[in-house]
């Protein structure tokens, strides 16, 4: 009886564990060893830094979903960082965005794969209607003109420290 429950509670567990990392794995949850920030450096041929931006972790289904929508601005530097679980065709929105952004599409061996400069909806408009699509692992978002003034282009590689 007592070794009935034992093996039980243990069977449990490992259920629990197992739906657990498919939560993670799928990104509906963040594992407890994800960051919040991260720094992101575009480097040059030559690996040189050529922008470095401080971003914002978005690696939950949530947090992608709302993704700079509760943001004003960004300053110069400033962005998000959007982490998928794999690489993919990854279409982003402008929902209830206030502010123009450019949208860097990265793919698994974080290399530059395409950079949309993105506007933010007009009054009345329906920012789902405005969307940008790219091949891309991670997705970096900055303020609209950064990409084009620190010269990143398609094929640039990609460096990300988690803080």
């Amino acid at each position: 009886m007592v070794l009935e429950r034992v093996w039980k509670g243990l069977l449990l567990l490992v259920v629990i564990s197992i739906v657990g990392l498919l939560f993670v794995q799928a990104g509906f949850v963040s594992a407890p060893w994800g960051e919040d920030r991260a720094e992101v450096w575009v480097l040059d041929d030559a690996s040189e830094r050529k922008a470095v931006v401080d971003a914002e972790v978005a690696d939950t289904w949530g947090e992608r979903y709302t993704g700079l929508s509760e943001h004003e601005s960004l300053a110069e530097g400033e962005g998000m960082l959007f982490v998928h679980s794999s690489e993919a065709e990854r279409t982003y929105v402008m929902r209830e965005m206030a502010f123009d952004i450019d949208i860097i599409f990265i793919n698994a061996e974080r290399e530059i794969t395409a950079i949309e400069h993105a506007r933010a909806p007009e009054p009345g408009e329906d920012g789902d209607d405005l969307e940008y699509t790219g091949q891309a692992q991670y997705v970096l978002e900055v303020p609209r003109g950064y990409a084009n003034e620190t010269g990143m282009a398609a094929g640039d590689a990609v460096e990300i420290e988690y803080q």
